[in-house]
């Protein structure tokens, strides 16, 4: 059995371990990312980044290639039987007055060029994490291989493996998730909509259809439904659509379909002794928002700098504290908009659901009331 030994061991090498493995390299660390995938994965389930996520990433010198890659959402539009009922711009930012979509894998893809840049051996693909163990002053990870069996040790263990994160399941098992009525069907296809970069709601009686734009001249569909999707097809998508939207999408250009239902967990502690969680593995939260690939991307802006410092010898208890209690308040915050995006989106009857509609239109007109939507909206 090979030891390794290192400053932090990162579990995933997704958005957030990546990134958070970039900061620490930068700080001049030892950092080893696990990842059981061999390759990275091209499924573009993540692509809203968020302006707060943004500024975080341009201090780190990251933000260069992924605003060259993705659209610059500048405004949301809602529709209702065909016509247009609210609109809402997301400029309130002064640095970046807009949501940037990319698709996820130019996004990893950018993470992990960064991270290999400072250290071409920082990534370990194919190491399945089966183990770990902490003893008060470092943290032993044991991983298989097809080499063999291979255990890191290090100071510092961060899980960032995900909503299903097997570290968060060992020091967590009894943590409950809080299951949603929604099931949700998603596919990208060429954009014939005309609507440009504006992200758009369907605001429709048997259920919301949210529509964003992505790089390439391709649209993201996304079509809530009352029962899981099993066995659907870029047709079967394709075909909600026109009936409740009357947009018409060209099935054959379908380029990713993903069905999904919605589930919540949200961690009452991130830090356990020398091993923390981060991203969905503390908090998942409903994709419907967008928020959580940038929600893990600032858990790691506000976390790098407390383990810089405890790395370097200094005391960081009481910052740990405030830490945690700052970032389990944001995930809360981030959970209950996602909580009310899903009921925004469910079926209504049709008076009822014009009453709804009228009145959330007269509301954003108030200035007030558009600011903090916006807000919310943009994670500011």
């Amino acid at each position: 059995m090979k030891m390794d030994d290192h400053d932090v061991v990162i579990v995933g090498a997704g958005p957030v371990g990546l990134f958070m493995g970039t900061l620490l390299l930068k700080q001049g660390h030892q950092v080893r990312i696990l990842e059981r995938r061999l390759n990275r994965s091209h499924r573009s389930r993540a692509i809203g980044i968020h302006p707060p996520a943004l500024m975080e990433l341009e201090r780190a010198g990251l933000s260069a290639p992924l605003l060259a890659s993705g659209v610059r959402i500048e405004r949301g539009i809602a529709y209702s039987k065909g016509k247009k009922i609210a609109e809402l711009p997301f400029t309130g930012d002064p640095h970046f007055p807009f949501i940037l979509a990319v698709p996820q894998p130019v996004t990893e893809q950018a993470l992990e060029q960064a991270v290999l840049a400072l250290d071409p051996d920082a990534i370990v693909r194919g190491a399945d994490v089966r183990d770990f163990a902490d003893d008060g002053g470092t943290v032993s990870v044991r991983a298989a291989s097809a080499s063999g069996e291979r255990t890191f040790t290090s100071r510092l263990l961060v899980a960032a493996d995900g909503a299903h994160s097997l570290i968060r399941e060992r020091l967590l098992p009894d943590l409950p998730a809080r299951n949603y009525p929604d099931s949700y069907l998603m596919g990208d296809f060429t954009d014939g909509t005309g609507h440009g970069d504006n992200a758009v709601l369907y605001l429709e009686p048997e259920g919301i259809v949210e529509s964003f734009p992505l790089p390439g001249e391709v649209r993201r569909w996304v079509v809530r439904l009352g029962a899981p999707a099993k066995g659907a097809t870029a047709a079967n998508l394709a075909a909600m659509v026109h009936a409740r939207t009357g947009a018409v999408v060209d099935s054959h250009s379908n380029t990713m379909l993903s069905a999904f239902d919605v589930q919540s967990r949200l961690a009452g502690r991130m830090i356990h002794g020398r091993t923390v969680l981060m991203g969905d593995a503390a908090h998942e939260i409903s994709p419907i928002g967008g928020q959580g690939m940038s929600l893990g991307w600032l858990d790691a802006a506000a976390l790098v700098p407390l383990i810089d410092a405890s790395l370097r010898g200094q005391g960081v208890g009481r910052q740990l504290q405030l830490f945690e209690k700052d970032r389990r308040r944001a995930a809360a915050r981030a959970s209950l908009q996602a909580g009310l995006n899903m009921a925004l989106g469910r079926p209504l009857p049709p008076a009822i659901m014009a009453t709804r509609n009228s009145f959330f239109a007269h509301a954003l007109e108030l200035p007030a009331v558009s600011a903090l939507v916006e807000r919310r909206f943009t994670m500011r």
